[in-house]
């Protein structure tokens, strides 16, 4: 499934062929992708302009001058094609096996800018729904969902607050999208590697008894922005499924630390360590046994 890093670097892709733009015509090709398509779905599109185009956690949200807001999520293969003056490419191509295109096209969405943006979704985890501007933060996809990590709230202050008391597993806390919203696997390892934390320590040990940041909650913040904002402007990560608007992919797997390099020598420079996997909840961790010490029980 795309990351933070990769959904953004979409919304930067899809964000000049659309917004500005209406929907002249809206051609949906099934009834259903993850979920049924809302309903009256076309008919509530076409002749709306897109007034922005903005990411909350991994999700895309077209804002429409019907005051209704545009949801959407690639899932694990959704990706969008883009055809402009002759050219067609994708933001952030996320490759997998794509499958031919055509048969997989499931909306195509013509814009009066002459655009047309198709969406192309293998596997159709992917969904789309419409739902009112006044009531998106209490809808069904946002209800409780954590803080933006590349927002202004997130801080050493904020991590004591939210892991505060926690025996949960650091990577775990990380992971939970109630804490912080949009934080993937790829991207928590790569930050856990940079300050020095073990995956497995507790989250509570980022707050002092009174409840205060440790100076590792102020690093662990700062470098979640650090290695959020690295990925997005290279493009993403490129792992499965997704290059970017011209078509090109993402390099910041080029610059993974830790990240699916198993038996590989820490670059730690002076770390005579190898780089380790364990299994968290049924997903790898990587990590340097030397520079990520574990927790004393």
């Amino acid at each position: 499934m795309p990351e933070l890093p990769e959904v953004e670097t979409v919304r930067r892709g899809l964000e000049p062929a659309m917004v500005g733009a209406r929907f002249t015509r809206v051609t949906q090709r099934r009834p259903d992708l993850r979920f049924p398509f809302p309903e009256r779905f076309a008919e509530r599109l076409e002749g709306q302009e897109v007034r922005a185009l903005s990411r909350r956690a991994k999700y895309l949200l077209a804002d429409l001058s019907s005051s209704e807001v545009l949801v959407m999520h690639l899932g694990m293969s959704g990706r969008f094609l883009v055809t402009q003056s002759g050219a067609t490419h994708m933001p952030g191509e996320f490759h997998h096996e794509h499958g031919s295109l055509g048969a997989h096209d499931h909306v195509v969405f013509s814009l009066s800018n002459g655009a047309s943006i198709t969406y192309n979704d293998v596997r159709r985890f992917g969904f789309m729904d419409l739902v009112p501007r006044s009531g998106i933060e209490t809808c069904r996809h946002f209800a409780g969902m954590g803080i933006e990590p590349l927002g202004n709230e997130l801080s050493g202050g904020t991590v004591a607050r939210l892991f505060a008391g926690k025996r949960t597993p650091l990577k775990a806390a990380l992971l939970d999208q109630r804490l912080i919203a949009g934080l993937g696997n790829i991207y928590v390892c790569e930050a856990l590697f940079r300050t020095g934390l073990h995956p497995e320590a507790p989250a509570g040990s980022l707050a002092t008894k009174a409840g205060q940041p440790t100076d590792k909650a102020h690093r662990l913040a700062e470098i979640i922005r650090d290695v959020l904002s690295e990925a997005v402007e290279a493009g993403g990560s490129t792992l499965r499924d997704h290059a970017q608007v011209d078509g090109s992919l993402g390099y910041f797997q080029h610059s993974f630390r830790v990240y699916d390099r198993e038996g590989e020598p820490c670059v730690t420079p002076d770390c005579t360590g190898t780089v380790a996997r364990l299994v968290q909840s049924g997903r790898s961790t990587f990590y340097c046994p030397h520079c990520q010490k574990r927790p004393r029980a």
